[in-house]
């Protein structure tokens, strides 16, 4: 559940913080009149989301059980290489999202109302549709047969949404840079998880070869079922027995992911974004 509260912390913030930033821009640049058509982007944004969400959840359900394997485990492996392309995306544009949303909506007023439309949808568009995905892939992964994995989304975005609204209130100070490095971190070994059960997908569909070769097996000692085993599945997607290729491909992603990740670590922070750049500064 930690994992999925996490993946819907991350994303939820983002978008939280793209949308404070517009609307704050155009309040303080008193442009209130284009509040409506970015405000239609957002929604077309969200629910373009929730929609690609449903055909993940329920379009593959009348598929063969090999055929759901393949698309499920070929899906967590595009999911991971999305979401590694954004921690490091975001790693290099937290300290200048601002000036970059500020100029791209700049360009959008004066082009119209439809440009407007369209910066706000693909601002938080991709965000959503990055979401979905990832949280589709990772609940999977989890394989709780529960709610547990979406109530963990939903809270992590429910958080995400009061700290956009604090932020965009004035009330709180944000330090991008720091807030996305850790977090960043953190989700990279949620992705570890994620990528090495789309390869056991991929194995169960005879894919890359059967599930026999196994790494080691410690369902004894850590028992799917006991709390602990149910802990380590819902934060970091463990598996008791996996297989070699499972173990070889977490290890061959998460190590150098982590290493470059952390190679630009010491310098200099960005300056958090104070409540003053909020319209009720």
């Amino acid at each position: 559940m930690f994992g999925n509260y996490l993946i819907g912390l991350r994303e939820g913030l983002e978008a939280s913080l793209v949308v404070c930033i517009l609307v704050a821009y155009l309040v303080k640049t008193d442009r209130r009149d284009a509040l409506r058509p970015v405000w239609l982007g957002i929604g077309i944004a969200c629910a373009l989301s929730l929609s690609f969400g449903a055909l993940l959840e329920f379009g593959t359900q009348e598929l063969t059980f090999e055929a759901q394997e393949l698309i499920g485990g070929s899906l967590s492996i595009v999911s991971v290489g999305l979401v590694t392309w954004m921690v490091f995306w975001m790693k290099r544009t937290a300290r200048h999202l601002k000036a970059e949303l500020h100029g791209r909506l700049d360009t959008a007023l004066a082009m119209g109302t439809g440009a407007l439309v369209a910066t706000a949808f693909l601002a938080v568009g991709r965000e959503g549709l990055e979401t979905a995905l990832f949280v589709w892939a990772s609940v999977r992964a989890s394989g709780e047969g529960s709610s547990a994995p979406l109530i963990g989304v939903l809270l992590g975005i429910a958080t995400a949404v009061v700290l956009g609204w604090l932020f965009y209130r004035g009330a709180l100070r944000i330090d991008l840079a720091r807030f996305f490095r850790w977090t960043g971190a953190m989700l990279v070994v949620v992705a570890a998880g994620v990528l090495a059960y789309g390869v056991h997908d991929l194995q169960e569909a005879r894919f890359l070869g059967g599930l026999g070769n196994k790494a080691f097996d410690v369902s004894e000692a850590v028992p799917p079922d006991s709390w602990y085993g149910t802990l380590l599945k819902g934060v970091l997607n463990f598996q008791p027995d996996p297989t070699v290729l499972q173990v070889v491909v977490w290890v061959l992603y998460v190590v150098p992911v982590l290493v470059l990740f952390f190679a630009g670590r010491n310098r200099p922070a960005a300056p958090p974004l104070r409540p003053s750049d909020s319209p009720a500064g």
